[in-house]
């Protein structure tokens, strides 16, 4: 059993299936006890569950052995969810070099391990791209430049689909949810209520508790609610963590003080002194991106706890806004869970609209995101259907189909909600078609602002003459050895495209 923390868009449904196979939640959210007859304590959690920055998905961190008993809950929830692990989960010390100094501060070329099958994580395969951070000025003491060796540690991960760095400082911080120790002195209190603040402020000596020297507490909001026990347990934790950290990081004797004052981080002296691999790794880490097969599944979990439209994960996935009026809608009435997704309801509240600019987010199974532009909305069908066109440049030729590309050609692409394909049939500036070309994909979402997918690998296209052509089997056989693609979404992408060929 793992006591887990969970937040954002897919909690409920997420508690749902946590608790329905033993697990614990703790410091949950109103929202979630009003919705569960069930008892949430207030210890630190084993594992972290948050949802990512674009909503697409969940990062999971914590004790290796606790995350490894609730990743199959995350991947759990469709054939189209996929996962890599995190190779800079928050609370990583590792080292590395400033490549780019920025405004406000310094990109970061850091020496972590890269995820791939085989490290001992479970996960399914890897970020493709090099691991970078970004370490913002003020959470450093010294100047950075470019060159520079710094040892820093993970504030906040960051999920391999999108363009997002992982987030750096150049002190340490352990702990969290209830109480964390930094380098200072005294007793910082983060939380808005004076009453509150002034209780924990004294805590410390209520409870006979001493942080290790060179060291302060920071009670968080959590700490308001919780017990003396939790409050004990908590800071028990931080201060045994605080010490491996001191110790791994060189505090206690390699560049740093033995007395505590110094936390071995920031930029080094000696370049030497870089290692290339994580000085600590007190959490492990993984991304899970979920499709639109999974939030339905989610939807289902969430459903057992508390009324939820058709689509409702797959909504509030789209923006804020919408996700606003999901809730509002789910508060005012009771909707059947048998009806189909209002798709052309959604899109005309939220768009896209005819008209609008459409991005194509092109995700790989190895985690890339790859952008295929924006293209201009053509029309808008009730039924889920978008079409889009983008004129084409001309040079080279296109992709399978061996046609040369001219100028003035037109890509008119049809996305249908939920399907596992889409056709972008290319025509010349005369309107004769110059061959279509079928991705096969999980189920396509759209989006206001981009319709998203994950490319299957395997590809059908129609030549100009007629012919129909198969290709790229072996690069999903490729994914699916690699780990990259679960066996049961290969099949998936197999049948789709043998029904293709038919059809074409």
């Amino acid at each position: 059993m793992a006591r887990a923390r969970v937040r954002g868009i897919y909690a409920t449904a997420l508690t749902a299936r946590l608790l329905d196979d033993g697990h614990e939640v703790v410091d949950a959210s109103p929202p979630i006890r009003r919705r569960f007859e069930a008892e949430f304590g207030t210890e630190p959690p084993d594992v972290r569950i948050e949802t990512s920055a674009d909503r697409q998905g969940v990062g999971a961190s914590g004790d290796p052995d606790a995350l490894d008993a609730v990743r199959g809950l995350l991947t759990g929830a469709g054939r189209d969810a996929l996962a890599w692990p995190d190779p800079t989960p928050p609370g990583t010390v590792l080292d590395g070099e400033v490549t780019e100094t920025l405004g406000g501060g310094a990109v970061v070329d850091l020496r972590a391990d890269d995820g791939r099958p085989g490290d001992g994580g479970g996960a399914r395969g890897a970020p493709a791209a090099a691991a970078e951070g970004y370490l913002p000025y003020g959470g450093v003491d010294a100047r950075v430049e470019t060159g520079d060796p710094v040892r820093v540690q993970v504030r906040e991960s960051a999920a391999p689909w999108t363009d997002r760095r992982p987030e750096l400082a150049g002190r340490l911080r352990v702990g969290g949810d209830l109480v964390a120790l930094e380098p200072g002195s005294g007793t910082r209190v983060d939380v808005r209520d004076d009453e509150a603040a002034r209780e924990l402020a004294g805590m410390l000596d209520l409870l006979d508790l001493d942080p290790p020297a060179g060291w302060r507490a920071v009670w968080r909001p959590p700490a308001v609610d919780a017990d003396t026990e939790a409050l004990t347990t908590g800071l028990d934790a931080a201060v045994e963590a605080a010490e491996g950290l001191r110790a791994a990081t060189g505090a206690d004797g390699e560049g740093g003080a033995d007395d505590g004052t110094e936390d071995g981080l920031g930029v080094l002296d000696e370049r030497g002194r870089l290692r290339d691999a994580p000085l600590a790794a007190p959490n492990a880490g993984v991304w899970v991106w979920f499709g639109r097969e999974s939030r339905g599944g989610l939807d289902d979990a969430r459903r057992t706890a508390t009324a939820t439209m058709p689509g409702h994960h797959r909504v509030k996935a789209g923006s804020s806004d919408a996700s606003a009026g999901v809730d509002l809608a789910e508060a005012l009435c009771a909707p059947a869970a048998d009806a189909e997704f209002p798709f052309a309801v959604v899109a005309d509240a939220f768009g896209p609209r005819e008209g609008d600019a459409l991005r194509i987010d092109h995700g790989k199974p190895d985690g890339r995101l790859i952008t295929l532009g924006e293209a201009t909305v053509t029309g808008v069908d009730a039924d889920g259907t978008v079409t889009v066109e983008r004129e084409m440049s001309g040079g080279g030729t296109y992709d399978g189909l061996g046609v040369d590309r001219e100028a003035g050609d037109v890509a008119e692409t049809s996305l249908k909600e939920g399907r596992w394909w889409y056709p972008t049939t290319y025509r010349g500036r005369d309107g004769a078609v110059r061959g279509t070309y079928v991705n096969v994909c999980t189920p396509v979402e759209v989006f206001p602002d981009a319709a998203r997918y994950v490319d299957l690998h395997v590809d059908v296209m129609k030549h100009p003459d007629g012919t129909v052509e198969r290709v790229d089997d072996d690069e999903l056989a490729e994914s699916v050895a690699a780990g990259h693609t679960p066996e049961p979404l290969a099949e998936k992408a197999r049948s789709v495209a043998s029904a293709l060929e038919n059809a074409l």
